[in-house]
């Protein structure tokens, strides 16, 4: 591979579907000295499959700040690596940034070979906006630190995304629901790509009343989905523009306007509308 030699390439693998391992992944692999796995034998199914035969080196969690070195002397030295996690698109929620940060640091090249992420994949069939999404990776095992996340969330309007284990599927529902509201709207996918995928839609309450009734729900791996809040107005500021409206144009003309201008939702702005308007003294009454 003398024409990408010294190039740390980072290939995204399939999350179940061996269908999914793209043609340029398959040949970069191929082509490589070497193949950063996170874990070795893992990988060795999906290689085999491929027909690659490429040497591996284990490259997870425990092991990355020990390895990084002498990856990136190989790849100074005129090496070509492949980094991959045990599926889907390496470094989301996988181990490897340090790796890419430091062949970055050495003025190493690195690339990317797209594919598979089940982040994506799940908020492309969640039906929820996908215009500006949050990736929150795994929730905190224990229940405070949980709960302290999903706090700090609360406000967030933007489409969330978390990983979730079977067995924490229940728990992390309900301290949800407690958080962000039963009445939110949340998708669950389930086995993504794989021969039993299934996705569930619904409040948050509703797929936690689910997640009791059907065991199936609570077996393999998970990907759950929740819609944003509500944006929150600064009242100041809508009140002013809509004041400023009201004085112009007619009430529903002024919350179109409004609702053009900040963003925010029509129903809210209707409202304050309404108050601001029933506030306004009819011209020449004293």
């Amino acid at each position: 591979m003398s024409n990408e030699t010294g190039i740390l390439h980072v290939v995204a693998t399939p999350i179940g579907n061996l269908g999914d391992l793209s043609p340029r992944a398959v040949a970069t692999l191929g082509a490589v000295d070497l193949i950063a796995a996170e874990d070795t034998r893992h990988s060795r199914r999906l290689l085999d499959h491929a027909g690659i035969d490429t040497p591996m080196v284990s490259l997870h969690e425990h092991n990355e700040r020990e390895r990084c070195a002498s990856l990136v002397a190989r790849l100074a030295a005129g090496e070509s690596i492949a980094l991959i996690s045990d599926a889907g698109t390496p470094l989301v929620s996988d181990p490897g940034f340090r790796l890419v940060r430091e062949a970055r640091t050495a003025g190493i090249e690195v690339r990317a070979v797209p594919g598979p992420s089940a982040a994506l994949a799940a908020l492309s069939i969640a039906g929820l906006p996908s215009d500006r999404f949050a990736f929150e990776g795994f929730l905190p095992a224990k229940d405070g630190a949980r709960r302290t996340r999903l706090d700090g969330l609360a406000d967030e309007i933007r489409t969330l995304i978390f990983f979730v284990t079977p067995r924490r599927l229940a728990a992390e529902l309900q301290a949800a629901a407690e958080v962000f509201g039963a009445e939110r709207k949340a998708f669950i996918a389930r086995e993504l790509t794989k021969n039993f995928e299934s996705g569930y839609s619904g409040t948050l309450s509703e797929l936690l009343d689910q997640c009791h009734s059907d065991a199936s729900m609570q077996k393999g791996e998970m990907v759950l989905v929740v819609g944003g809040a509500e944006p929150k107005p600064d009242a100041g500021e809508t009140d002013q523009l809509l004041r400023i409206l009201l004085d112009e144009v007619p009430l529903k003309t002024a919350v179109s306007l409004a609702m053009q201008i900040s963003g925010l939702p029509r129903n809210i702005l209707y409202r304050r509308a309404v108050e601001l308007q029933q506030q306004i003294q009819p011209k020449g009454e004293n």
